[in-house]
C-alpha cells in the first residue's frame, strides 16, 4: 500500500519514470503520484503513456517531448527500466552483453542527456537512477548486469558534478535483493538463492518495490536538496555483512 504520510511533498514536480509497467518502476509511479507529482510513464509494454523500446536512438528524445507537451515542463527523471538474467562468463554471448548495456545504461544516458536542458532550466531538477548493490560486490553469472549497474553509478556521479551548478541533483539508488517480476524466476527456481538473501539481510526478508519507491520519492523531494552524487544502498542491511 502506498504511504500517504507525506502526501503533497512532490506537489508541482513533473516526472518521467521508465520501466513503469511493473516492479520498482510501477511502485515509483504510484508513490510519486501519491506525493503530488505529475508523471509521464514509459515501458516496452503495459498501461503506460509511452510504449517503446527505449534503446532506440530517438525514443528518449520523443519521450521528453511527450512529457513537455503533457505537463508543460520537466524537472524529475527516474529511469527504472532494466533487465537481468543469469549468464555464466564462458559461453556468454556478445549480443546479450550488449543488450544489457543498451537497456540498463545507454537508454539512461540518452534520457538524461535529452532532458538535461529542461532540468537545468528548472533550477532544482532531480535525477534518480536505479543501480544495484552488485556494482559494489558483483555476483557469479551476472557479469553483464553488474557491469551495467556499476556504470550507472559512475555515470550518475559525473552527471551530479556537471549539472550541480544548475541546481540539479543526481543520485543512484542501489537496491539489494528485491522481490520483483524480474527477480521472481531466480527466487522461484532457486529457493536456496532466496534463503541466502533473506538470511544475509539483518531485516531477514527480501525487499519489496515499495521499499525502493519510498527512497526514490525522498531523493526527488526538496528534503534531499543538498544530497547529490551518491549511491544509496537500500538492501535491508545486507551489505553490512559482505
Amino acid at each position: 500500500m502506498v504511504s500517504e504520510r507525506l502526501g503533497g511533498r512532490l506537489d508541482g514536480r513533473r516526472a518521467i519514470v521508465t520501466g513503469a509497467a511493473s516492479g520498482i518502476g510501477a511502485a515509483v509511479v504510484a508513490r510519486l503520484k501519491a506525493d503530488g507529482a505529475q508523471v509521464v510513464t514509459a515501458d516496452v509494454h503495459g498501461d503506460v503513456d509511452y510504449v517503446a523500446d527505449l534503446t532506440g536512438e530517438t525514443a528518449n528524445a520523443e519521450l521528453v517531448a511527450l512529457a513537455l507537451d503533457r505537463m508543460g515542463g520537466l524537472d524529475t527523471l527516474v529511469p527504472c527500466a532494466g533487465i537481468s538474467a543469469f549468464q555464466p562468463l564462458e559461453g556468454h554471448e556478445d549480443a546479450y552483453f550488449r543488450r544489457v548495456l543498451e537497456v540498463n545504461l545507454i537508454a539512461v544516458f540518452r534520457l538524461v542527456r535529452d532532458a538535461a536542458p529542461l532540468l537545468k532550466a528548472h533550477g532544482a531538477g532531480r535525477i534518480v537512477t536505479i543501480g544495484s548493490t552488485t556494482s559494489s560486490f558483483g555476483d557469479e553469472g551476472l557479469c553483464a548486469y553488474a557491469a551495467s549497474k556499476h556504470a550507472v553509478l559512475g555515470f550518475t556521479k559525473s552527471v551530479a558534478a556537471e549539472l550541480g551548478p544548475f541546481g540539479v541533483t543526481a543520485n543512484c539508488v542501489q537496491p539489494g535483493a528485491i522481490d520483483t517480476p524480474m527477480t521472481a524466476p531466480a527466487f522461484t527456481q532457486m529457493p536456496e538463492y532466496r534463503t541466502f538473501w533473506e538470511g544475509k539481510a539483518p531485516l531477514r526478508r527480501l525487499g519489496q518495490p515499495q521499499d525502493i519507491a519510498d527512497v526514490v520519492a525522498f531523493l526527488c523531494s526538496d528534503d534531499a536538496r543538498f544530497m547529490s552524487g551518491h549511491g544509496v544502498w537500500v538492501d535491508g542491511g545486507a551489505m553490512v555483512r559482505h
